[in-house]
């Protein structure tokens, strides 16, 4: 799933990354209410997960104004705040689920598939991206081509799912560096490389037409 994350405690937001990146999501992560609005309104996410308290925008009012602007992925709210009242707050505002800080990633792993498999409303962002006969079911975690099954490691879903939500337009190897590896800077390594050559081996060499096109000093492109 591609999870925006909301949180301005460094070490809890490198916590949450580094978990949910593991086990194959794509995060982005900012550290303000106000960053999490812009972005959440500016593309599609599966799921948001966001902080209570925060700079900015606080968690309240971040969910209600996304609400208003008909944001209909499935929210996650985070915070160290227990009682009673402070749940239904949560929920009044339009957070699907609540956790309590501190918590176990197992726990959090946990609603967060719950809350992908949840049904929602046919404005939520789209479970399943296709390109020609390439097809990715986000929730099922299952990529086939011509009804084929294509095994494919949590790294390469996650750049296949990159390139599908962007088909047709050119990314540049520091776009793929920074929305697949987290890497705001080049390691100098042949990673993207790598990864793009084995991708190609799984979704394009078994059949006739290929879909993922490399654009010699600029970058890749998936298209039909």
């Amino acid at each position: 799933m591609k999870i925006l994350l909301a949180e301005d405690d460094p070490q809890t937001a490198a916590y949450i990354r580094d978990g949910l990146n593991a086990e194959g999501h794509s995060v982005d992560l900012v550290g303000d209410g106000q960053d999490a609005l812009v972005r959440a309104t500016m593309q599609p996410y599966d799921l948001l997960i966001t902080d209570r308290m925060m700079p900015g925008l606080d968690g309240l009012s971040l969910v209600k104004a996304l609400r208003a602007a008909r944001f209909r992925a499935p929210v996650l709210m985070l915070t160290a705040l227990d009682g009673v009242s402070d749940r239904v707050d949560g929920l009044q505002a339009g957070a699907d689920d609540y956790l309590v800080k501190p918590f176990a990633f197992a726990e959090l792993s946990a609603r967060v598939a719950a809350l992908a498999r949840r049904p929602h409303v046919s404005e939520a962002p789209d479970t399943a991206l296709t390109v020609g006969d390439l097809r990715m079911d986000l929730l099922a975690r299952r990529v086939t081509r011509a009804d084929q099954e294509i095994e494919l490691q949590p790294r390469e879903f996650r750049l296949l799912e990159h390139l599908m939500r962007r088909a047709g337009r050119v990314q540049t190897r520091t776009m793929l560096l920074e929305a697949v590896w987290d890497f705001h800077f080049d390691p100098q390594t042949s990673v993207v490389e790598t990864h793009i050559s084995r991708l190609r081996a799984k979704i394009d060499k078994p059949f006739d037409k290929p879909l993922l096109h490399t654009l010699r000093g600029s970058g890749y492109v998936l298209k039909s």
